[in-house]
């Protein structure tokens, strides 16, 4: 009699055991369906000051994502505007603010801030420090001999960027304003890497670059007294700084939209950081 009670309990028990079972696999929700992999090719083209930092971008993104590719062109400012509204880039660069017109067709995306420094020959120990009055009428070409200025009796070697530059079209906006122009007898070079290697080679010249661009071949002037540093940009001390941006015909979508939301990202950020001022 006991024997059977024990087994009536047992069968008992393991029929609910397989209901509950049963049950517990219909309630449970269904796994959802993993991520697509992201794929495909996105142009770039634009800001020769940018593009350092668009490559290391590009770089961990498709680290990110091995089936992705990003073609990141150096064309300048200007140039990677006309991409973007034309359709031939995906995304634009530029280190300058858009014009009206410009600002007109396209999306704005500020990804970082970026300080431009102004830079002379290591040499030129004298000169550490420059005010924006001074600048002007050296790049007007006012000031043509660093002794007026504190340097030795050294005839300037004045280094631009070329017209349609970011950088050169915010050193305008900035430094020589509505009533100056930069000298036609300034040196033009094609590049910020090119403005740096001429200051560089030459021990009476001055330029201007990125701080992205800055390495041991060149020495930093303050300006008014405040040298270029993370800080003294964020806190707006230092008075040459401009926005470095993204732009698209659109609004972002698609793969597009991946890149820049990582680029405003934690990640991207992370190594916007490493040169200029993020988010």
């Amino acid at each position: 009699m006991f024997k059977s009670r024990w087994m009536l309990v047992l069968v008992a028990t393991l029929f609910a055991v397989s209901v509950l079972a049963g049950c517990g696999q219909r309630d449970a929700p269904p796994a959802p369906d993993p991520a697509p992999e992201l794929q495909g090719t996105v142009t770039i083209a634009g800001s020769t000051s940018v593009h350092p930092l668009t490559e290391a971008l590009a770089a961990a993104f498709m680290t990110k994502h091995p089936k992705v590719t990003i073609n990141a062109m150096s064309v300048g400012s200007t140039a990677g505007i006309k991409a973007a509204i034309d359709g031939t880039a995906d995304i634009g660069t530029s280190s300058r603010e858009l014009k009206a017109e410009e600002a007109a067709q396209l999306q704005r995306i500020q990804v970082c801030t970026d300080g431009m420094a102004i830079i002379t020959h290591p040499k030129n120990e004298a000169v550490t420090d420059l005010t924006l009055e001074q600048m002007r009428k050296i790049y007007a070409g006012e000031i043509t001999n660093w002794k007026e200025v504190g340097g030795p009796d050294k005839a300037i070697a004045v280094i631009t960027r070329e017209e349609g530059s970011g950088t050169r079209g915010a050193f305008e906006e900035v430094v020589m304003g509505k009533d100056a122009k930069i000298s036609a007898r300034a040196i033009v070079q094609p590049s910020s890497g090119g403005v740096r290697a001429a200051v560089a080679g030459n021990p009476d010249a001055i330029g201007y670059a990125s701080m992205g661009y800055l390495d041991d071949s060149v020495k930093v002037v303050a300006v008014g007294g405040v040298t270029p540093t993370l800080d003294s940009i964020r806190d707006g001390s230092y008075p040459v700084s401009r926005p470095f941006l993204f732009v698209t015909k659109e609004a972002p979508a698609g793969l597009v939209k991946e890149f820049i939301d990582f680029s405003l990202g934690p990640e991207g950020q992370e190594i916007a950081a490493e040169d200029y001022i993020p988010l």
